[in-house]
């Protein structure tokens, strides 16, 4: 605040300071009026406010969007204020989410480790387009999440608890899977949680684990294999008939079994790295690089080549260090 000096002149006052005389006036007038807070005559008032926000958390309108409360009122002849200002007070309270989530339980996150072949498997389905508009065919497709192996699939014409129960057995028995050794996670689709699939399970004596709902992330490794299918440049667009997806789909899984070197098990195929061959190919690889590297080893500037090996441990949502080494502490002490 600039206060007034009656001894100098308001000229050399300003030259002094560097600004307008306007300037000058414009501030010592401005510090002399008192600060008066003036409120918008179309502001809500609390009340108001409080009666809107009952509206849009009321059990009739918590699902919906406020865009679409807005119209629904709209359409009754109701007019309670702008949706702009629905968002607004949804903000303010910290409700401008998808409030609809709170009512679906609390569910928590699956954790999952396999250390080991036919430990935990994944399982999913998928569409495949037929050969008209809303013809589908349906994949099921079973997935070894420690090797990535696809240890069963079958197609068929429509999502059934029956044909997957029928696959689950036929391959748990392939497999030679015994009571207590295997998890078997899955979203959570009609089939994944029917009763046929439930008893079966607990006759192999094989645990059962799902996701979250809405929550796809919690199915990672099947949701993966689907897209390294769905992204195959021989891929078709649509199938003429199931003949033609379980023809396709055999030479697909044979080669994505035995000759597809998956990023995520160091380069190695899903059968070397599931039936123990990758020792071999791991310790060939080693071999191969450090020839290389005595041979000419000025063109390898960080010394020798380390090859890359798989994790020998695999996690569908692993839980934070802390939580790994407290577990690992109480481990020790027992």
């Amino acid at each position: 605040m600039i206060k007034e000096n009656q001894d100098i002149p308001k000229s050399e006052l300003c030259s002094a300071l560097g600004i307008p005389r306007a300037s000058y006036y414009r501030i010592v007038n401005k510090s002399d009026k008192p600060q008066i807070k003036r409120s918008s005559p179309r502001k809500l008032s609390q009340e108001e406010e409080k009666k809107i926000l009952a509206i849009l958390v009321s059990e009739r309108f918590r699902d919906m969007a406020p865009t679409e409360i807005f119209y629904t009122l709209l359409d009754e002849n109701i007019y309670l204020c702008s949706q702009r200002t629905m968002y607004r007070i949804l903000t303010k309270n910290k409700l401008n989410i998808q409030r609809r989530q709170k009512d679906r339980g609390n569910y928590s996150a699956p954790e999952l480790l396999t250390e080991k072949p036919n430990e935990l498997w994944s399982w999913d389905i998928t569409k495949l387009k037929g050969p008209a508009k809303w013809n589908y065919f349906y994949l099921y497709v079973i997935l070894d999440v420690f090797t990535r192996l696809v240890v069963g699939w079958l197609v068929a014409n429509r999502e059934s608890a029956q044909l997957a129960k029928e696959l689950i057995e036929t391959t748990c028995r392939r497999q030679n899977i015994n009571s207590g050794e295997l998890t078997i996670h899955s979203d959570r689709g009609a089939p994944m949680k029917s009763k046929a699939v439930a008893l079966l399970l607990a006759d192999l004596g094989v645990t059962k684990s799902h996701s979250r709902p809405y929550v796809s992330n919690d199915n990672p490794y099947s949701e993966a294999s689907f897209k390294t299918l769905k992204y195959r440049p021989d891929f078709p667009v649509s199938f003429g008939c199931i003949e033609d997806a379980r023809s396709f789909l055999n030479q697909y899984f044979l080669w994505y079994n035995y000759k597809h070197k998956h990023s995520g098990i160091a380069m190695l195929t899903p059968f070397d790295f599931h039936s123990g061959r990758y020792v071999t190919i791991l310790e060939n690889r080693e071999s191969v690089l450090l020839n290389a590297y005595k041979l000419n080893p000025k063109r390898f500037v960080k010394g020798c080549p380390i090859v890359e090996k798989p994790n020998q441990k695999v996690w569908i949502n692993k839980p934070n260090n802390s939580i790994i080494a407290l577990n690992n502490l109480v481990k020790n002490v027992v």
